[in-house]
């Protein structure tokens, strides 16, 4: 293909996108209706997809319209090309620009299409990031680096950088986390690649890896990982780690994947229905990775970012609180109760956090901490709490 033509391709899975369809579906759809497309092709597509969607409303802006057309011509115009050379109607390029394309489009103005939020929440923004508010939002138009975790039960950084070289994926350690991993070249051969099928690494944000390296785990202790999802904070901790793991998640089909992944880690998780969870505890650890907007995260899930809103995000919040009352429930006497979410919101963090310890004075936070782009990985908060006179450290 053309770069005109995955331009127009571009349009055409955007337009999908903004009719409510969800990208990952849209752009499926769009390549099983071009089987002409190679790989390369297919990748392109994508990358310019999620470029669009990262930058929305300054896209629109640019673009005059906010289309899949209008965001194409924005992002041209933002790179300094000029939209005349690809969108010229020849071959499978799109059509050319009409008047009203030339004369409509304009700079963005304002803190929300200049820094690619909803309006709504630039406040938000502001108050839970103070001066680091706006670099954060203009991160977040960037695509995220690709991390692995090294499995310590399997293998250690310099084995695991070798393997993954000899398939042609260069790595090199980063100071987020003991494991971490950041892909310098070669991200999409990861999933071919020896070292992740035998379980040397794991594809893991280093964030993510850092909440895990967090909490002082022992030989010997129960864990709890109560919002599981696909299990991959639960892996983390179980790296070079004799604990017992457990593994819960409300919706159970989350961790469908999880025993295959566990394999193939060499890990033993045992995987429990709500029904159970009370019938196992006490834990020496227990972890809530809750359910959060996501904006952490927002570079690899940019639909994230505009599918939020307020009423939703009070929603989010009743709900961590209902899952800290309930976890803080299965936590031994000395045991520990560690709260994450990959939000930036104050509101979904320190907020909570202090609304837990105000309906529970018997417990302490000992161990607050916030992850950003400037660290190198995704957004992340995480808080430690024990039942305890300790004052916290953040």
């Amino acid at each position: 293909m053309t770069p005109a033509a995955r331009i127009a391709a571009a349009v055409q899975v955007l337009d999908a996108c903004l009719a409510g369809e969800p990208a990952t579906r849209a752009l499926l759809t769009w390549s099983r209706a071009s089987r002409f497309a190679g790989s390369g092709d297919r990748n392109a597509v994508r990358d310019l997809v999620y470029t669009a969607l990262r930058r929305r409303r300054s896209a629109a802006a640019r673009g005059g319209a906010e289309t899949g057309r209008g965001l194409m011509l924005g992002l041209l115009r933002e790179a300094g090309e000029d939209p005349d050379t690809l969108f010229t109607g020849k071959g499978h390029a799109p059509p050319p620009l009409t008047d009203t394309e030339r004369q409509a489009w304009r700079q963005p103005e304002g803190d929300g299409e200049v820094c690619d939020l909803p309006d709504w929440l630039v406040g938000e923004f502001r108050e839970s990031l103070a001066e680091r508010w706006r670099e954060t939002a203009l991160a977040l138009r960037d695509r995220a680096p690709v991390f692995l975790r090294a499995n310590f039960r399997k293998t250690d950084l310099d084995e695991a950088v070798a393997a993954l070289s000899s398939d042609g994926v260069s790595t090199e350690p980063h100071p987020l986390a003991p494991g971490a991993l950041v892909v310098t070249e070669g991200a999409r051969r990861v999933a071919q690649s020896r070292a992740y099928r035998d379980g040397l690494v794991e594809l893991q944000d280093g964030a993510s890896q850092a909440v895990t390296a967090s909490i002082p785990l022992h030989n010997g202790m129960k864990v709890l990982d109560y919002c599981a999802g696909g299990g991959g904070k639960t892996l983390s901790m179980a790296s070079g780690r004799e604990a017992t793991f457990f593994c819960h998640d409300v919706d159970a089909r989350r961790m469908a994947d999880l025993p295959e992944r566990a394999r193939r880690a060499g890990v033993r998780v045992t995987l429990l229905e709500t029904a159970e969870v009370a019938r196992h505890a006490p834990f020496d650890v227990v972890l809530c990775d809750a359910p959060c907007s996501g904006s952490g995260s927002w570079r690899r899930d940019p639909e994230g970012k505009w599918a939020l809103t307020e009423s939703r995000l009070a929603d989010l919040t009743a709900i961590q609180d209902g899952i800290l009352d309930a976890a803080s429930a299965l936590v031994a006497p000395e045991g520990l109760l560690a709260y994450a979410t990959c939000s930036f919101l104050n509101a979904e963090n320190e907020a909570r956090v202090k609304a837990f310890l105000n309906r529970n004075p018997g417990w302490t936070c000992v161990l607050q901490r916030r992850f950003g782009p400037g660290d190198g990985g995704d957004g992340f908060f995480t808080a430690h709490l024990t039942r305890g006179p300790q004052a916290a450290d953040t």
